[in-house]
């Protein structure tokens, strides 16, 4: 099993565990908002060593 599959099956069963603890909205608030905030705490030249490296070089 491929690491991208590994945290896509991870991804799903958090967003069912809190969908079930918690509403909707702030599950999905949760769930694009942990992203967001990681990417926002990048530095400047990381973030765009980021958007420069393509989606296989990602999964180095």
């Amino acid at each position: 099993m491929s690491t991208r599959t590994k945290i896509v099956i991870g991804g799903v069963a958090v967003g069912l565990l809190l969908m079930t603890v918690i509403p909707f909205w702030a599950a999905l608030l949760i769930v694009l908002g942990v992203p967001a905030v990681a990417y926002l705490a990048l530095d400047p030249t990381q973030r765009r060593r980021l958007r420069k490296a393509s989606r296989k070089e990602l999964g180095r």
